[in-house]
């Protein structure tokens, strides 16, 4: 790995803020390599240097995972000129270059987005193979019935002719217009899309789980979080 700022490295794991790192090194509780650092715009390799964070050695991640709750307007990818992108809503203590995220949500569509730079891992866990489910809210514009909710349980086919996996489906308002959809693949608008084959139309659409682990409901539209390993590996529960 490349060096980087001081800094910028003890923030990226979240536990310190890039102001709290400054005031660490004032009071001399930064140590690189033994020696006490007051600069903490000093360049490092954390995975060569010997860093201590007020007597503990600091344990530094290749890799970063965010979970963002992604709020109404905002593009799920890296860039998009004249746009807000998810990326761009990663504050300036966890941003690191090639960030992207692992899984796309429409621009309206709201809730769990992950974010990282681990390539692998963002494969693993959307490969048709391993079919990660997804959770959904949906709010449609008419209430629905039994035939639909069996359609959409038996395995929808779209207006291409392509053939959606069955799907769990269940009503959670006595008015039969919020649903919950559980998904085992991803396609393009696919909830909209099979809404739509039952004659339906989305009116709002929140993801609030990926896999085994759920939008932490502390985090307010646009706020992000650090995922621990133990969340990460509910991701990739089935």
């Amino acid at each position: 790995m490349s060096q980087q700022r001081l800094d910028k490295i003890i923030a990226s794991q979240g536990k310190y803020s890039r102001s709290d790192v400054k005031k660490l090194a004032r009071n001399g509780d930064i140590t690189v390599n033994g020696k006490s650092v007051s600069d903490c715009g000093m360049k490092v390799d954390p995975e060569k240097d010997s860093i201590t964070v007020c007597g503990e050695s600091f344990g530094y991640s290749r890799f970063i995972y965010i979970m963002l709750n992604k709020p109404e307007g905002v593009v799920s990818a890296s860039r998009s000129p004249g746009e807000k992108t998810v990326v761009d809503l990663v504050p300036e203590e966890l941003y690191r270059d090639g960030l992207f995220p692992a899984g796309r949500l429409d621009k309206d569509t709201t809730g769990f987005v992950l974010i990282t730079d681990d390539g692998a891992f963002a494969h693993d866990i959307l490969s048709p193979k391993k079919h990660i489910e997804k959770t959904y809210i949906a709010q449609l514009d008419r209430p629905i019935g039994e035939a639909e909710l069996d359609e959409f349980r038996s395995g929808i086919t779209l207006g291409d002719g392509y053939e959606c996996l069955p799907a769990s489906i269940s009503v959670l308002s006595d008015d039969g217009l919020i649903v919950e959809i559980k998904l085992r693949e991803g396609k393009y608008h696919q909830i909209k899309r099979m809404a739509a084959a039952c004659g339906s139309h989305v009116n709002k659409l929140h993801r609030v789980s990926m896999g085994g682990l759920e939008l932490d409901g502390s985090l307010n539209p646009g706020e992000c979080r650090l995922l621990d390993d133990t969340e990460l590996a509910k991701i990739k529960e089935v």
